[in-house]
């Protein structure tokens, strides 16, 4: 990163695949998803974006289609003179089919807006998954990486390395005075959105999670879906991140979101699932089992369902409520993701209207829990 940090990164390869290995993708669960890591119980992943723009050019949300085209070339370019070309993905949404695209933006991989571009957009995907290069999003460049647990220091160490990397080869534009300049003016400055997903159950159940939202906002701080920006929660999960980026370094970011909101708010959530084991544990547990037996015997079941059940499950092996079945937190993890639709779709190699979707989530599901 300019002014601040030099160091190296990892190796990393692009490779220009074809649609019909999208299923190389859809093999490999990402580390990220593995449930491991610091205070994994309720901090599901750790998250730093990158927003870049490249010095002569036209900012992506201004370009014309030949000028996007002409981009994507120039930083497909670079991006393979630099040692990020040996283990990557390399893929263009123009070659992409709809539902291809939406499951890298279930994984996480791209963002919606992403996902619904078509001329002069792409993605360098490593192959682990921990690393994402948008390309021509809102801005020219978003570099993202990814980690289990909280892990926002590693993340940064790793984000920052490929970062140097890309600067390199790629003049950004930069103000001295204002740092980074970015397509939205929330971004200006360091140019980084550092965003962890948490599973906060208990808060919901326990009717304190407005507040939670509140005191996000007094810090400005955002709270998403699962899905980031414009998303609505589903299963308990949010996304909380920082909301401007001007006038504090990187580090002071990462710090004061840790400090000042994921550490509080995962002791809120831990001392709200004491009190219901205390207090309420008939009726947890009640939740729990109704979960599971959903899980296991339904025959039709919704996306929505699914995550809601789902994060019951979750909690219910947190807390070490479920004693007759053998399920791992990782397992309930990849059924968050594999149950979606455009991966439900690939999975059985056909595409499908709603109601054939719940029948075969379902299916799916009993397959995996039993």
């Amino acid at each position: 990163m300019r002014q601040r940090f030099n160091s190296v990164t990892k190796s990393a390869n692009v490779s220009l695949i074809s649609m019909n290995n999208i299923t190389r993708i859809y093999d490999n669960i990402c580390d990220w998803m593995d449930g491991s890591g610091p205070l994994s119980d309720i901090v599901v992943s750790s998250r730093i974006r990158l927003a870049r723009n490249v010095s002569g050019f036209v900012f992506s949300t201004q370009a014309d289609d030949q000028q996007r085209e002409q981009l994507l070339r120039y930083l497909h370019d670079q991006v393979m003179e630099t040692e990020l070309k040996d283990d990557l993905w390399y893929l263009e949404m123009s070659r992409m089919a709809p539902l291809e695209r939406l499951m890298l933006a279930e994984r996480h991989l791209i963002s919606g807006r992403l996902a619904e571009g078509n001329t002069g957009c792409g993605v360098a995907i490593s192959h682990d998954e921990s690393m994402a290069l948008m390309l021509n999003e809102e801005d020219h460049v978003r570099v993202q990486v990814l980690a289990s647990g909280l892990q926002l220091e590693e993340t940064y160490e790793n984000i920052n390395r490929i970062d140097d990397l890309l600067e390199e080869k790629i003049e950004y534009t930069f103000s001295p005075q204002y740092g980074y300049l970015t397509a939205c003016p929330t971004n200006v400055g360091t140019g980084m959105r550092v965003s962890v997903m948490l599973h906060l159950p208990a808060l919901k159940m326990s009717g304190q999670i407005e507040k939670v939202f509140r005191a996000a906002g007094e810090m400005r701080l955002a709270v998403r879906g699962l899905y980031g920006e414009g998303t609505e929660p589903i299963g308990d999960f949010y996304q909380l991140s920082n909301q401007t980026t001007l006038g504090k370094t990187e580090q002071q970011i990462i710090e004061q979101l840790v400090s000042l909101a994921v550490e509080p708010i995962v002791e809120y959530e831990r001392q709200a699932r004491n009190k219901l084991l205390k207090d309420r544990m008939a009726a947890l547990d009640d939740k729990i089992h109704r979960a599971v037996g959903t899980l296991t015997h339904a025959r039709l079941i919704s996306s929505e369902e699914t995550a809601y059940l789902l994060s019951l499950l979750r909690l219910g092996i947190q807390l070490d409520r479920i004693k007759d079945k053998d399920i791992s937190l990782r397992t309930v993890n990849e059924l968050f993701l594999l149950t979606q639709p455009a991966h439900l779709q690939h999975h059985y190699k056909q595409t499908m209207d709603a109601g054939q979707r719940d029948e075969l989530r379902a299916r799916f599901i009993r397959e995996h829990i039993r």
